[in-house]
């Protein structure tokens, strides 16, 4: 049975890297979940309490980066408050329509924010674009911190 919950675990983990950048699947919590299966199949000899707290914390911080990314690279070229606001919107709504809407719709939320803010559409570009470029250092940081759980849970297993 052991053996059987290691399995369930292992997919869990490698469903979630998949989900890290495939919006339909909520990649962090599966990892989380598989990591959870994993230490309580080792009755939680040698992955803790502790160890498991500090992973759920990472896998959280990683759901803010995802909204706040794209916000944060539209400020940082001036962006007006409803651009901002645009983008984190753009990100959120772009979720449901799957992968084409989670890459464009910072950009989309970022533009359609700056133009009704009265901007010209030339800026209004340079603006999406920020938090487009913006959504993908967010989503570097969020698979190098879900690579960081799986390194955690990892160093906790074998080396403590």
């Amino acid at each position: 049975m052991t053996l059987l919950f290691w399995i369930l675990a292992c997919l869990l983990v490698g469903v979630g890297v998949v989900g890290i950048v495939f919006p339909a699947l909520p990649g962090t919590v599966l990892i989380f979940a598989g990591l959870l299966l994993a230490a309580w199949a080792d009755g939680f000899a040698r992955v803790g309490v502790w160890t498991l707290a500090l992973i759920g914390v990472i896998g959280a911080l990683s759901y803010t980066v995802d909204f706040v990314a794209a916000a944060l690279g539209a400020k940082h070229v001036g962006a007006s408050p409803r651009a901002v606001v645009g983008a984190a919107l753009g990100t959120l709504l772009g979720l449901p329509l799957g992968l084409p809407g989670v890459i464009f719709g910072p950009l989309v939320g970022a533009v359609l924010g700056e133009l009704s803010a009265h901007r010209d559409f030339a800026r209004a570009g340079r603006v999406g674009m920020a938090a487009w470029i913006g959504f993908l250092i967010g989503t570097a940081v969020k698979v190098a911190l879900a690579f960081s759980m799986i390194a955690i849970f990892l160093a906790a297993l074998f080396l403590f």
